[in-house]
């Protein structure tokens, strides 16, 4: 018989650890649920366990409306730590809430130094609720986690039976089981029920341990705020967000790349006084191309990165450079 492959398993809160009022709650529970904790979770689902060894290592219980940069900080910490501890993983499986798990996962996916597969999972409905995802998303993170195929993927995400790269990434809708879906490039691969991984394509950026950053001595990250566009904006939030000190903004232009006119007269001011200026699009997907207006004024191009990931690898880009080349040399390769 072959042996269970070793994995860690994180618990940082979430829907996943949840249990609503009843097997109907599936909405109203982070109003009047209760919490379980990664060995609860696991006793909900026995059928986990016989795939794998698991390690249950409780971080923090937490709603991902909460979670804040220095909580990335101490989860990349926290797993660089284990993985140094030489104690014979085969992977990481992470459960963390839906809202802003794509920020978390492409925040590790640039952090973390290990090659042992780090997945990250959530679910849409609670453990205790009638048609739960969670049991089926465990599962099926558990064995990718632990398969030879999820291996230099960089950070993983698996929901609904379906693997994902943390880069890419991202939720699109607000309660359908099948929300994180990869625009325009696509899923890597399937978590099957028959328990193989089957993988069709590999991300080529920069993960793990082939990225530039080191957080080992950052205690605080810099600031940097989203703004967004739409008709009739005004530089309101520009002017607030920097006179808030923010180092950077990341602009959700109007598809393909474009600010409102009053924004790109106040971006010209901000640039001025050294704030770093990225265009993103709000439209979901696609690329922005950098123009030579853009080149000529320091602009950045986040290329296909939707403005909540720009803003982490931005966060992470200013920790290595303020120079505006340089940052749009990481943006290119990260």
């Amino acid at each position: 018989m072959a042996k269970k492959p070793k994995i860690a398993f994180l618990g940082t809160g979430g829907t996943i650890s949840y249990t609503g009022r009843d097997s109907l709650d599936v909405w109203e529970y982070m109003d009047f649920g209760t919490r379980l904790n990664v060995k609860e979770i696991l006793s909900r689902f026995p059928e986990v366990e016989k795939s794998a060894e698991i390690i249950p290592i409780d971080v923090r219980q937490v709603s991902s409306s909460g979670i804040v940069p220095n909580d990335w900080l101490a989860l990349a910490s926290k797993i660089n730590e284990i993985a140094r501890s030489d104690i014979g993983l085969d992977g990481f499986v992470v459960t963390h809430g839906t809202a802003t798990l794509e920020e978390t996962a492409y925040f590790l996916n640039l952090t973390v130094k290990t090659d042992i597969p780090v997945v990250i999972i959530g679910a849409q409905r609670p453990s205790s609720g009638f048609a739960t995802d969670a049991g089926s998303n465990l599962l099926s993170a558990i064995r990718v986690a632990g398969s030879q195929e999820a291996r230099d993927l960089g950070v993983l995400v698996v929901l609904n039976e379906e693997v994902q790269a943390a880069r890419e990434v991202t939720k699109t809708s607000t309660l359908r089981l099948e929300t994180f879906q990869t625009p325009d490039i696509g899923m890597l691969g399937y978590a099957d029920p028959d328990g193989k991984v089957a993988v069709y394509r590999k991300p080529t950026r920069l993960h793990t341990n082939k990225t530039i950053f080191n957080i080992e001595n950052i205690e605080k990250l810099p600031r940097v705020d989203i703004v967004l566009s739409y008709a009739g904006a005004d530089a309101t939030a520009i002017r607030a967000f920097t006179e808030s000190g923010s180092e950077a903004l990341v602009i959700a232009t109007l598809a393909p790349g474009l600010p409102t006119p009053d924004q790109v007269s106040e971006l010209g001011s901000a640039l001025k006084k050294g704030t770093i200026v990225i265009y993103s699009t709000r439209a979901g997907s696609g690329r922005v191309l950098r123009r030579q207006s853009m080149i000529n004024e320091g602009i950045i191009s986040a290329d296909n990165l939707n403005p909540q990931k720009a803003r982490v690898l931005a966060m992470l880009a200013l920790t290595v450079s303020k120079n505006p080349k340089k940052i749009q040399e990481i943006f290119d390769t990260h």
